[in-house]
């Protein structure tokens, strides 16, 4: 595992979009955002951009990418927005700079494609966290406040969950991985597995119907990404209700996929796609108590 520096009053925050297109007015407010966490920041040539449904070519969002990785003044890197278009660059990720000088890196949804790359190629610990267009100009906003906690400060984050029936007694120590559940299926059967033997895996969703998380994670088990877990994080999934077969929840599907596994399960955690979200890091150590409610996870920063 390599940690990044956390960041500083004044660093250097690239703000990139290798994903779907950004509204200028979302990467303004992001900007104005880390300006008042001291920071300063540079958007990315083509990060305003358009091509079709992604935010450029593949060529121009890797090029901005790629160009805040390589660039040592640029000690964080902010991804401007999820949707689709990561899988589509991610093998031409520039690694070697990355090993060669590793930055802090947040983002979700769509950009757990690059989490999961970054620690497969680098051993690079990140964080899943908002992204430029899910922080929110308001006074206390608990996810801005988060964010904020997880990329400038080197303590824990604890992450108190709220009443759950997907929860399997238990504690469970190791290095968390994961992200958004469609995504983590994408990535099955590509070069980038992670070994999960003795890890935590987070898993979260938006907008997927009860059958839709079920494939998910058949095909996540069936490629054996949950042999040898030592336990299971789930987070918010949004938006997942059930229209097509309106009598299974997706509480059901979690519950009948996840509790018969003999490892502590933790559900209702504030992570993901929901109105408030929480940070965390991925790729560093993490103790999850399913009795006591909570997932405390190591940061990502040094």
């Amino acid at each position: 595992m390599i940690k990044a520096g956390r960041l500083r009053d004044g660093d250097l925050v690239a703000l990139v979009a290798p994903a779907g297109a950004v509204p200028p007015e979302q990467a303004a407010s992001a900007e104005r955002i880390l300006a008042g966490w001291g920071l300063r920041t540079r958007v990315g040539r083509h990060a305003l951009g358009r091509h079709t449904y992604l935010s450029g070519t593949d060529d121009e969002r890797l090029s901005d990418l790629n160009e805040a990785l390589r660039d040592p003044e640029v000690r964080g890197v902010l991804c401007l927005r999820g949707g689709y278009g990561t899988q589509r660059i991610v093998d031409r990720v520039d690694f070697g700079a990355v090993r060669a000088d590793p930055k802090m890196v947040i983002g979700f949804s769509d950009i757990t494609a690059l989490h999961v790359a970054l620690w497969c190629e680098a051993g690079l610990a990140s964080v899943h966290g908002p992204t430029g267009g899910t922080l929110r100009e308001v006074l206390d906003c608990p996810t801005t406040a988060a964010a904020r906690h997880a990329v400038m400060t080197t303590e824990p984050v604890v992450v108190v969950a709220g009443s759950d029936p997907v929860v399997r007694a238990g504690r469970a120590e190791g290095v968390l991985l994961g992200g958004n559940l469609t995504l983590l299926a994408s990535t099955a059967g590509t070069r980038h597995r992670p070994d999960l033997s003795g890890a935590i895996l987070l898993i979260e969703e938006v907008s997927e119907e009860p059958y839709r998380v079920d494939r998910s994670i058949t095909q996540l088990k069936r490629a054996g990404w949950f042999d040898g877990l030592a336990g299971v994080a789930v987070g918010q999934f949004t938006d997942c209700e059930p229209r097509k077969y309106p009598e299974f929840t997706v509480e059901q599907v979690l519950a009948g996929h996840l509790l018969d596994l003999g490892i502590p399960v933790l559900g209702g955690l504030p992570i993901g796609h929901g109105d408030q979200q929480t940070a965390v890091g991925l790729g560093v150590p993490a103790v999850l108590d399913a009795g006591a409610g909570t997932l405390i996870v190591e940061p990502a920063g040094r």
